[in-house]
């Protein structure tokens, strides 16, 4: 597992002790992260604050031009909410640290020249698996069954 994803499952573990749903991502720009974060919504009742949601928002307002130059990095494959942000700043690239639990929007993000990297990361997978055993309906809240 590269430093990256490493970085994602640490905020993924965070959200988890914080009694959340252990989702993390982070953004690199230019081999720096420049943001990371965790799913909020059981933290914070919020309804938008997945991983990848909370990292954008954590990075700050960034120029458009920064984003076309970043890679998001998540731990579990992204809703349609959040492939759309990913769509509507123009990242271009994804790395998925697992995509077992749940399958997003990967072909949408595709077929708009998002290149989409699935690492089937072992930890990734194991710690969703752990979560959801736990927590069944907090999961399927989160998903919106």
């Amino acid at each position: 597992m590269d430093q990256y994803l490493q970085a994602a499952l640490e905020e993924a573990r965070k959200g988890y002790e914080e009694g959340g749903i252990p989702i993390g991502s982070v953004l690199v720009h230019q081999g720096k992260i420049i943001g990371r974060g965790h799913n909020k919504r059981v933290q914070q009742g919020s309804v938008v604050l997945h991983g990848e949601m909370d990292a954008l928002e954590n990075a700050g307002r960034l120029p458009a031009s920064v984003y076309r130059e970043c890679v998001l990095y998540t731990t579990l494959s992204p809703c349609c909410m959040c492939s759309g942000t990913i769509l509507l700043y123009g990242i271009p690239k994804v790395v998925i640290g697992e995509n077992r639990t749940f399958k997003g929007e990967e072909e949408l993000l595709r077929s708009r020249g998002v290149t989409v990297e699935v690492v089937d990361d072992a930890d990734c997978a194991a710690l969703m698996q752990r979560f959801i055993a736990e927590k069944p309906d907090v999961w399927n809240e989160d998903i919106g069954v």
